[in-house]
């Protein structure tokens, strides 16, 4: 019988599954949008580079998994090949008309040793890559970290189970400022360090593959009681010791903004009831809050020191100073809402997907809140968790700038072209945004996930997010612009005639005069 994964890792899982979606009519045009509000696509080094052996690079924690026969039947030895590729697709961002691009610095081919000499192979193609997008008037949106490091790290001391890490860290942020930072203006830190935590440490699915028994799948290694909670500690270490070197060294040359990435949920509560707002509110605080909480505040939500109890580490009070205000940005990765029903009394499931009811029951960790969890089994459309946690991050959180870094829905490798329901859900989580904004949320941005199909870091390449598609079959690795593609393009392009004219018509067929 197949165990029980931790609810999270099940969280993300539905992100890859592909679902059908009624169409929207509504019609937007980035007028609609702040004169300074920024639309792009992402991607990540691993995933989208390739070329994973040549010009110096070393072996990262995931060229190490996905060939460890774990789990993977994929890797990205050559992905989608931007590192060979780079020209043609800075063009067809161009040709998209995308004001940003999200990309990622592999740190093992910048700096293979995790310390110490840069690989001048490695210097030169991120130089190219970011020159190229800003001679073509693209914003370079880079992540220092995005889930991978070097093995070499991994090995010597245990990667983020070590504080060591926090200072290495640094130092490859340090380079890449001085390298980079006359050209990007916006960094983010640390991709998903929640995700990362549950993904890699409690239930061993992503790399670097640890966890215990019986609240991960064929454990080899590691602690899920206690080592989510140290990675997640040292992350945050990383981040605020990060952020204060850019503020002292390179703040008042290069003028940029440091900023943490969350993956983020909404959680509604299942009835009117005061316990299943809090059973909500518990659920929130321990996937959202866990970050959020101590770059706001200082330090972690209540409700995890209590149930994690002396698991969860402390800060010292230098710590809590370095932290707290340690951010010009947050970064949201949303794609999952989610209903609550209170369990503090063991018997009812916490968690419920706003569409379905599972009945199945499933743990957080042991004593931790929230427990017994229902797990959906697909990925519904809710643009107003979206809106809610937007509104939310403005009332909870002081209303810092938020980048939505990344939203993008997902089907299987043999979608066709015509993705009319990407488009859909698309401009759904595009209203949701707009609606937030016009109710005082400070959004800044939106950048859709993915510019190009990659390699996704569970599904590999059976689920694809792409505008545009890429032939993995073919040795040339075509790309193929789907529908998606041409309708963010004319989106983005779209002036404000158009647009009146396209909602005139949508009126007339609805019947509305």
């Amino acid at each position: 019988m197949m165990k029980v994964a931790p609810v999270f890792l099940l969280f993300l899982l539905l992100a890859l599954r592909e679902v059908g979606y009624a169409q929207t009519n509504s019609v937007l045009s980035r007028k609609d949008f702040p004169p300074y509000f920024v639309f792009g696509a992402g991607s990540s080094a691993y995933q989208v580079e390739g070329a994973v052996s040549e010009d110096g690079r070393s072996p990262s924690i995931w060229d190490i998994a996905t060939h460890s026969g774990r789990f993977f039947v994929d890797n990205a030895d050559v992905a989608a090949d931007q590192y060979h590729k780079y020209m043609e697709d800075v063009k067809l961002m161009t040709d998209t008309g995308l004001d940003a691009y999200r990309m990622s610095i592999s740190w093992s081919r910048l700096l293979p040793n995790g310390r110490g000499a840069i690989n001048t192979k490695g210097l030169e193609y991120y130089n190219n890559l970011i020159n190229e997008l800003t001679d073509y008037g693209i914003d370079p949106r880079v992540t220092l970290y995005h889930l991978d490091h070097p093995q070499v790290l991994e090995d010597e001391y245990g990667g983020w189970l070590s504080p060591k890490m926090v200072e290495d860290f640094t130092a490859f942020a340090d380079i890449c400022f001085r390298e980079f930072g006359d050209r990007v203006s916006y960094w983010t830190t640390i991709n998903e360090p929640n995700v990362f935590a549950l993904g890699a440490y409690d239930n061993g699915f992503l790399a670097p593959q640890r966890c215990s028994e019986p609240f991960g799948f064929n454990c080899v290694a590691g602690n899920s009681t206690v080592e989510p909670y140290i990675v997640v500690h040292h992350t945050l270490l990383g981040h605020a010791s990060v952020a204060a070197l850019y503020r002292e060294k390179y703040l008042a040359k290069q003028h940029g903004w440091i900023g943490l990435n969350v993956y983020a949920i909404w959680v509604s509560p299942l009835s009117n009831s005061t316990s299943d707002a809090l059973a909500a509110q518990r659920t929130m605080d321990f996937y959202n809050g866990w970050i959020l909480s101590p770059l706001v505040f200082g330090d972690y939500p209540k409700c995890m020191k209590k149930n994690v109890g002396s698991r969860l580490p402390s800060f010292t009070e230098f710590q809590t100073k370095q932290i707290k205000g340690s951010f010009d940005f947050i970064g949201l990765n949303h794609y999952l809402t989610f209903y609550a029903e209170d369990n503090s009394n063991g018997q009812k499931p916490e968690v419920r997907d706003f569409s379905i009811d599972i009945s199945a029951n499933f743990t957080f960790r042991r004593e931790d809140a929230p427990s017994g969890q229902v797990v959906p089994f697909n990925m519904p459309k809710a643009p107003w968790g979206l809106q809610s946690l937007l509104e939310n991050i403005k009332q909870s959180y002081g209303n810092p700038p938020v980048f939505i870094e990344e939203n993008g829905y997902g089907q299987l490798n043999n979608e066709t072209l015509n993705d009319t329901a990407r488009v859909d859900y698309i401009t759904a989580y595009l209203n949701a945004t707009l609606n937030a904004i016009r109710n005082g949320s400070n959004t800044r941005g939106y950048i859709l996930w993915s510019f190009l199909d990659v390699f996704e870091l569970l599904g590999g390449y059976r689920q694809r997010y792409g505008l545009y598609h890429v032939d993995f079959e073919d040795e040339n690795l075509k790309r193929t612009p789907k529908y998606s593609a041409h309708w963010f393009s004319n989106f983005l392009k779209r002036n404000e005639k158009q647009a009146k004219i396209e909602k005139v018509g949508l009126e007339r067929e609805s019947g509305v005069e």
